[in-house]
């Protein structure tokens, strides 16, 4: 017996509803932090440290693999990776050099590939055949 395909009108939702969620997560983790760090021999890093990042993509990949898992995997990889492209988008377009384009890029770029790569991890360990169940109707 196999298992029930999600309707389609759900796998579109996801999609927005993912892009939704990563948007929030990209601005508890990383919106709030805006300021450049500058050191002693005038060098500067920032705005975000690496828990921050961390955090985030450790709190994304929850919703990521529950969507995968319900087999919205279209959803977990494009909701995922436009929420990501937005905010990242909007969060550096004050950039006066111009080259925040290249971040954003590069964030659209990783989170495609790593939201797939995970999808289908998710998909080949959750997907394998069932065993069968006995019906209540034989």
């Amino acid at each position: 017996m196999s298992q029930r395909q999600p309707e389609p009108a759900r796998r579109l939702l996801s999609i927005p509803v993912l892009a939704g969620v990563s948007l929030a997560l990209w601005a508890a983790w990383l919106g709030w932090d805006q300021h450049r760090d500058v050191h002693p021999d005038g060098s500067t890093t920032g705005p975000y440290e690496a828990w921050q990042v961390i955090g985030l993509v450790l709190t994304l990949l929850a919703p990521v693999c529950w969507a995968a898992y319900r087999r919205y995997r279209t959803g977990a990889v494009l909701g995922t990776t436009a929420g990501l492209t937005v905010a990242a988008g909007f969060d550096w377009s004050d950039d006066a050099s111009g080259l925040f384009m290249v971040g954003v890029g590069m964030v659209m770029i990783g989170s495609f590939v790593v939201t797939s790569v995970v999808s289908a991890v998710v998909a080949g360990l959750t997907d394998g055949p069932r065993p069968a169940t006995p019906s209540r109707w034989g």
